[in-house]
């Protein structure tokens, strides 16, 4: 990862299967930047963890306006402090539109639009397929790896931690993720309160959608 990328770019570009040609799981997307920025902040010292609630500490150097990262803070310092599930649960689609159109400002990606049956569908395809490629690489190598966990480059171990609350399948099998737990652990120990949401609003999303 490029010093100056961010976490949910990351995240977003990291999310495509690109066997398919598409964004895999693409409902949960959101919980997943979501997840990115407020790791990004609580990492950055803006934002602390106050008895499983996200508290605004100061605000972030460098956020463009308009970015999420500035959203998200902007949202939590507006706001008693709330849970991290909260705040990883809001604005699901504006969150995803708002890191799309940046991607595809920057020419990261390519939306392509048209109509089925009087009804708009939307594809983003990735112009740099390898930067997923080397994304996902580096996040395998980081949960299967046998070094310390705080050795690693902290946007990669975060991203990874990340990944694998999400339960993201091109990147770790529910199989593996169990034999793997204790390296998972320790991955997300910076960001645990955020990991711990995402995981949580996931397994929530998919038992909601399994019920009906």
């Amino acid at each position: 990862m490029k010093q100056d990328e961010s976490l949910p770019r990351a995240a977003f570009l990291l999310a495509f299967d690109l066997r398919k040609e598409r964004l895999a799981n693409r409902g949960e997307l959101g919980y997943l930047l979501r997840a990115a920025a407020l790791a990004e902040l609580l990492l950055e010292g803006c934002l602390a963890d106050e008895s499983g609630k996200a508290r605004a500490v100061r605000p972030p150097a460098g956020a463009p306006k308009g970015s999420l990262r500035a959203l998200v803070w902007e949202q939590v310092s507006a706001s008693r402090p709330r849970s991290w599930r909260h705040w990883v649960g809001k604005d699901h689609a504006k969150t995803v539109r708002l890191v799309r159109d940046e991607l595809a400002h920057d020419r990261l990606i390519r939306v392509e639009r048209r109509w089925v049956l009087f009804i708009p569908v939307e594809r983003v395809v990735p112009r740099k397929a390898y930067l997923t490629r080397r994304l996902a690489e580096r996040v395998g190598r980081a949960i299967r790896g046998g070094g310390s966990a705080e050795r690693l480059e902290r946007d990669v171990r975060v991203l990874a931690a990340l990944a694998a609350a999400a339960r993201m399948k091109d990147v770790l099998g529910r199989r593996e993720a169990h034999l793997r737990r204790q390296r998972i652990e320790q991955l997300a120990t910076p960001v645990e309160p955020v990991t711990t949401a995402l995981r949580k609003s996931i397994e929530a999303a998919r038992s909601s959608a399994a019920g009906g």
